[in-house]
């Protein structure tokens, strides 16, 4: 079995919803016998087969009848449950390694319509005037409507050189207009770093994918953690939507030096577990500001809980998705798989995320009042509240900072979160100075 964390959401053609390969489980955790009284229950599922095969207007195929009926079980119990066909399951395993053909824009369902989240820089369909909020009404001449990700995923994804016609719905609009993109292989870089002012270092992490460890280390390296010149870094990971959960892990290693960075708790005892950090990996020697917001999710908010209950970095930003469920991928016998919402995490304090997110330390912007969190979406699991944190969380005094132009973009385009970002760490070693001179 495989594990995975994420939102429901797709890139491109590609699922980055909770089906992100974590670890690997015992086969012999994979099927537990039914009680002899469910087997009765079963009986009206072989009975409607029977009487659909025997009686239905036009000749049906079993398996893809049983594939129906499992699509439909599973999609009852919560948003990220799913069924996977062999096909869908070998492009999710792709998924991990950041490279794909399609037309680089991440996907998702909103009150039943096909909804852009956002377009990739630097891919066709960024290139096209594809922009988020859009809403796509035809891919060719399918309509979207009640088609659910996997189809939308199957017909926008394809072959390099070949092109994909989507009409788009916009706000503005008087009727969808036709995008006709050419697909490419689509290279995902899962982190992306440069200099802001000498000594301060930014660090984007899009998503947590197989080598996103190793790249930070890269970044870090880059911006001068071995020399020692590194002041100050700002981690942004904005409308991150998730990833691999070692990889998580790992990128919080490099910031925390020991102690749980996140545990999962399910209702068989194997699905419980703890993630520690390990001593050797940390960097400590700098202050930090971590920007998030509401399309940072599921690894993304492991990550943010983790420093922000470890005090080692200051979260900025807007309130986070809310994605703290944990998927395991079940493979069957005819190369399908089972994604199966098995446990939630654990900040290492023991908070819930689930439905609730990471509320920053310090909020900058607008909170986006229609963006979709996981508590907007149906059948959604509801978060957990420890004893006392009600009160706790209602006590709590944040730092609001309103800007008049939205969320993220000032008057000039500028990037404000990241502004007041690199603002707070230059201000940590003016106060620095400041407190020296007064003490001497």
């Amino acid at each position: 079995m495989l594990k995975r964390l994420g939102t429901r959401w797709a890139v491109a053609g590609i699922f980055l919803v909770a089906v992100f390969s974590v670890l690997t489980w015992g086969m012999k955790e994979r099927v537990s016998a039914l009680p002899a009284s469910e087997y009765e229950n079963l009986r009206i599922f072989t009975d409607v087969i029977g009487i659909i095969k025997e009686n239905y207007t036009d000749e049906t195929d079993t398996k893809e009848l049983v594939y129906s009926a499992v699509k439909g079980m599973l999609k009852g119990l919560d948003p990220h449950s799913s069924f996977l066909t062999p096909e869908d399951y070998q492009e999710m395993q792709i998924d991990t390694k950041g490279a794909f053909g399609g037309v680089g824009i991440e996907i998702g369902i909103r009150n039943n319509a096909l909804v852009v989240v956002s377009a990739i820089e630097d891919t066709p369909a960024y290139a096209a005037g594809i922009k988020a909020k859009d809403v796509i009404v035809k891919i060719e001449d399918q309509s979207t409507k009640d088609m659910s990700m996997n189809d939308a995923v199957k017909m926008i994804r394809g072959q390099k050189g070949t092109s994909v016609t989507l009409w788009i719905m916009r706000e503005g609009f008087d009727a969808p207009k036709p995008f006709k993109v050419t697909r490419d292989t689509i290279k995902i870089k899962s982190v992306k770093w440069k200099t802001l002012e000498e000594g301060f270092g930014y660090v984007r992490i899009t998503q947590f994918q197989e080598k996103t460890t190793d790249d930070l280390e890269k970044a870090l390296d880059e911006l001068g953690i071995k020399k020692g010149t590194l002041k100050g870094l700002v981690l942004d990971l904005r409308n991150n939507p998730g990833g691999l959960l070692p990889q998580a892990v790992g990128v919080s290693n490099k910031f925390v030096s020991s102690g749980v960075i996140v545990s999962t708790k399910g209702r068989v005892p194997g699905q419980s577990m703890e993630f520690t950090a390990d001593k050797a990996n940390a960097h400590q020697n700098y202050p930090m500001v971590v920007l998030v917001n509401e399309g940072s999710a599921s690894a993304s908010e492991i990550v943010a809980g983790a420093l922000q209950d470890y005090k080692r970095a200051v979260i900025l930003g807007t309130p986070t998705f809310g994605k703290g469920s944990v998927q395991t991928i079940i493979p069957l016998s005819d190369g399908s798989a089972v994604r199966l919402t098995t446990s939630k995490y654990y900040t290492p304090s023991g908070r819930s995320i689930q439905a609730k997110g990471i509320t920053p330390d310090i909020i900058v912007g607008e909170i986006i009042t229609g963006h979709v969190k996981e508590k907007d979406l149906a059948g959604h699991l509801e978060g957990e509240t420890r004893a006392g944190e009600e009160k706790k969380e209602g006590k709590e005094e944040k730092i609001v900072i309103k800007e008049d132009k939205g969320s993220e973009k000032g008057e000039k385009g500028e990037d404000i979160q990241l502004k007041r970002a690199l603002d707070y760490l230059k201000s940590w070693y003016i106060f620095q100075e400041t407190m020296g001179k007064k003490a001497s």
